[in-house]
């Protein structure tokens, strides 16, 4: 029987995790329940299976006292045969009802979390260039990933195991009080002791746990760094292969060392699960071996029987309910964070009522432009300057100047903190946003290629480009011979970012 929270102690918050503790609203039970909302006959229907299913998969342990009582010892062949037959049709109804369920449940979290990533994915197209700048590439991948991910978990799971773990509590109690109220009383006593060993063994092995990952975690940054294109060419260039070995092999001593003691803190957490877990039963044994033998009681050896196994399976569910605190936590952080970026306010938004110019002259004028980052460093101040059709000039200044914010706020990827910028005789916040950048070509410093093939990333600014109008282009780039002299020609693989191709390649093919 696995411990608290699993195999691998999961049900344990960390201390990042208490002192992130979410603040739990009405409001925010209410949006997360929104999300559900589309789908509520399919989770009514969820929720009535697992209603029926956790019932009937207690029955057969309550007839087991029926076939020991009235089957066995009263030797009665035929009723023994029906209360099997009985026994297997019930338990095989149960689990059919569980196979919709949980069909039913993986349905509503998949189409959850599709509903989600797309509207996520949406929302981050909209953002600015100041949010992805500004935050951590790693962070935005995860929300739209593990985050989304950890939705489906918790539908799947932590919403259907409450409902499951109560019902089949409370009529595994209901059967027990049935039978004797004296033996139910003590297999109600002994349940949450159960627990307490458990969870201080659970405890001691998700700490080592913990400390593993963490340098498991060590190890692979170690890997990623040297190891990769750019790192090792690093560590040859300086001599630092030794002492890159020696940091590895390190850390790799340390990995096995806690690998060893968390084996066998798994080994002494079996152990005491098993121990403990024999303890009820023995007791229930003792007790209505007691009633039976000295007071002649009305209790069978069936019903004790019974007593034991639903005793038996209640041992799981209380411990998932006592840990449930973790799941809820773990679960309203989750729909938290995902909030927390549908909720960033969208910097630069298309106008209500956009302009779509018939023409495009080309243009570029700014008036008093003004812009930063943020308050403390201004980078553009009371800027002017007009571009006719034709013109051509050079923006120079030192690094930092502001050089490269200019061009960014002609296309929108910033808006001016005030002043005017103007495209072909409009201000660009009037713009629809797409027809403004489908007019706009830019050559950035960091020149970046899908992974794909050179007709594929040329195709991803005009998608209905003919083959003259990419030779045509490419031509002018200068890179036509280029494309030519490969044996696939357009078809060249180009590889992740463009490494397969030299940094001027890379230039003129963007």
């Amino acid at each position: 029987m696995p411990g608290p929270g699993g195999p691998h102690g999961g049900h344990f918050l960390t201390d990042e995790e208490m002192k992130n503790t979410p603040k739990v609203t009405a409001s925010l039970v209410k949006r997360i329940f929104s999300w559900l909302l589309p789908y509520w006959k399919q989770f009514v229907f969820v929720l009535l299976c697992i209603a029926i299913s956790s019932t009937l998969k207690l029955l057969p342990s309550i007839l087991t006292g029926k076939i020991i009582d009235d089957g066995l010892i009263g030797k009665n062949f035929e009723l023994l045969v029906k209360l099997i037959i009985i026994s297997l049709g019930v338990t095989f109804t149960g689990n059919l009802i569980g196979v919709l369920e949980a069909y039913l449940q993986t349905w509503i979290a998949q189409h959850i979390t599709f509903d989600m990533r797309n509207k996520m994915y949406l929302h981050l197209q909209k953002m600015s260039q100041r949010f992805f700048t500004s935050n951590n590439q790693g962070d935005i991948v995860t929300r739209m990933t593990s985050d989304i991910d950890g939705v489906k978990m918790t539908i799947t799971n932590t919403f259907s195991n409450i409902l499951s773990n109560v019902i089949t509590l409370i009529v595994a109690l209901a059967a027990m009080y049935q039978k004797n109220w004296l033996l139910a009383t003590i297999g109600l006593v002994i349940v949450p002791l159960f627990a307490i060993p458990t969870r201080k063994a659970g405890k001691t092995r998700w700490s080592l746990t913990r400390e593993s990952q963490e340098c498991n975690d060590k190890i692979n940054g170690i890997l990623n760094e040297t190891l990769s294109v750019s790192g090792q060419m690093l560590v040859k260039l300086f001599g630092q292969e030794k002492s890159e070995y020696k940091r590895y092999e390190e850390e790799n001593r340390k990995m096995i060392s806690l690998n060893i003691k968390e084996g066998m803190a798994g080994r002494w957490f079996r152990v005491v699960i098993s121990t403990v877990s024999s303890v009820g039963p023995m007791l229930l044994y003792l007790v209505g071996g007691i009633l039976i033998m000295k007071y002649d009681s009305s209790i069978t050896v069936g019903d004790i029987t019974v007593l034991v196994t639903l005793l038996g399976r209640m041992y799981m569910p209380v411990n998932e309910l006592l840990n449930i605190q973790v799941d809820w936590i773990r679960s309203m952080a989750l729909f938290t964070r995902i909030f927390e970026y549908f909720d960033m306010k969208i910097e630069v938004a298309n106008p209500e009522n956009p302009l779509e110019p018939n023409e495009c002259d080309g243009s570029v004028e700014f008036e008093n432009v003004n812009f930063s980052y943020n308050p403390e460093k201004q980078i553009l101040h009371d800027v002017s300057f007009k571009l006719n059709k034709g013109d051509c000039i050079a923006i120079v200044g030192p690094s930092g100047s502001g050089k490269s914010t200019l061009i960014n706020l002609i296309p929108r990827l910033y808006d001016a903190n005030s002043g005017s910028v103007k495209f072909s005789g409009n201000d660009v916040r009037t713009l629809d946003l797409e027809w403004l950048r489908k007019n706009i070509g830019i050559v950035t410093q960091d020149t970046y290629l899908f992974n794909g093939t050179i007709r594929e990333n040329l195709l991803y600014a005009k998608p209905d480009a003919t083959e003259e109008e990419l030779i045509e282009a490419c031509s002018k780039a200068n890179i036509y011979d280029f494309i030519q002299k490969q044996d696939k020609g357009f078809d060249t693989e180009v590889g992740n970012r463009g490494l397969k191709l030299s940094g001027g390649e890379k230039q003129r093919i963007s």
